[in-house]
């Protein structure tokens, strides 16, 4: 890589946490109204924005990735190392969790809502889910509980293709990045681009800057396309015109059969922190411990929500228009986001020295990438 943009302003990058957390409170919500738990509608547009949220992390996953390897320059090693320990100290515990509860809901007889024939071969399908293969080429594959993960499939894949992109040169690395491409598959490749237009954003950070005027107005200007493109309802012609144009019937889109609509998204999402990044939004930084805090455990929120929902409603009773149930499933999911936590985001420097051990990854320098990267979700 060439010398290093800036380093992030304090302000732009809580700015960033903050994004990072309504985003995870959106997919948080689309899924209430997805499992039922609140009354179709009940929320209005608030429910119907996951899809958008998860987006929104990948553009802001490709930045903070491009952004903390610049500037702190690890090796291949140190970073694979990071990646490795920020991808499975959460997804590991999580996907154990969710075979564990799915053994439970078979043992009581309970139906499993999703993906329950995992449970039949745990022993294929949770290396399958560890290596991130549920969404290569034709699959569309899910752990249980878990439907959130088939964006995490992309991410890792996105991870990879990074670090062999930044570490390896030669024939080596035209060989090894083609191998990855094959086995990512088409749906990872439409999505790809999104990704790279927020590692894109944070080398274009040396351009010339906006005028702290200018830059809020912009953003404005970003919030309200964004309005336009829900309030026009965008998205569903998109979608009905990337599946038109898509040219191989027998290869479905599944998760990427949004890809045009995601494009645009994409593109608002630059805008706006292109400008945030410019309008110098220092009130913020009043906010700093707990914009901090929270978004410390997004991660770990956006994959374990869903367990908690499910096994909410299939074991205690729920009425969906009662603001007390409601409001008593939302602290049970903060209560299991927090005691998670104890052991996934808040025990990183536990998993990395974990991983170091394994052959391959013992870096010369702990080179240590900041704890609040992205999936995230």
């Amino acid at each position: 890589m060439s010398s290093p943009p800036p380093v992030l302003a304090p302000a732009f990058s809580l700015y960033l946490d903050l994004v990072r957390v309504l985003s995870a409170a959106a997919v948080v919500a689309a899924h209430f109204a997805y499992t039922g738990a609140v009354a179709p509608g009940a929320w209005g547009v608030a429910g119907e924005m996951g899809r958008e949220a998860v987006i929104v992390f990948f553009v802001l996953s490709g930045f903070v990735i491009a952004a903390s390897t610049a500037q702190r320059r690890p090796d291949g090693r140190s970073y694979a190392l990071s990646r490795l320990t920020r991808l499975y100290s959460v997804a590991l515990p999580v996907l154990l969790l969710a075979f564990a509860a799915g053994a439970v809901f078979r043992l009581l007889d309970v139906p499993v809502p999703t993906a329950g024939y995992t449970l039949d071969k745990p022993q294929l399908y949770i290396p399958f889910h560890l290596l991130f293969l549920g969404q290569s080429w034709t699959l569309t594959e899910a752990p249980p509980f878990m439907i959130p993960y088939w964006s995490l499939c992309y991410e890792a894949w996105y991870y990879l293709l990074f670090g062999l992109a930044c570490y390896l040169r030669g024939k080596r690395r035209i060989f090894l990045i083609a191998a990855a491409l094959a086995l990512m598959g088409y749906k990872m490749w439409l999505l790809l681009p999104v990704w790279l237009a927020g590692a894109w954003l944070y080398q274009a950070g040396g351009l010339p800057r906006l005028s702290p005027a200018l830059a809020r107005l912009g953003w404005l200007a970003s919030l309200l396309a964004f309005g336009l493109y829900v309030g026009l309802g965008l998205e569903a012609p998109l979608r009905a015109a990337g599946s038109a144009a898509w040219p191989f019937a027998a290869l479905p889109l599944g998760s990427a059969d949004r890809f045009l609509a995601d494009y645009l998204v994409c593109a608002i999402v630059l805008a706006n922190f292109a400008c945030a990044r410019d309008a110098r939004f220092g009130s913020l930084l009043r906010l700093d411990r707990p914009i901090r805090l929270l978004a410390s455990h997004t991660f770990t929120l956006y994959l374990s929500h869903m367990l908690v929902i499910r096994c909410w409603l299939a074991f205690v009773p729920h009425r969906r228009d009662s603001g007390a149930d409601l409001l008593a499933l939302l602290l049970a999911i903060l209560a299991a986001t927090i005691l998670l936590g104890g052991v996934t985001e808040r025990r990183l420097p536990a998993w990395r020295a974990l991983f170091a051990r394994l052959p391959g990854l013992r870096p010369r320098m702990q080179a240590t990438m900041p704890g609040r990267e992205t999936l995230g979700a």
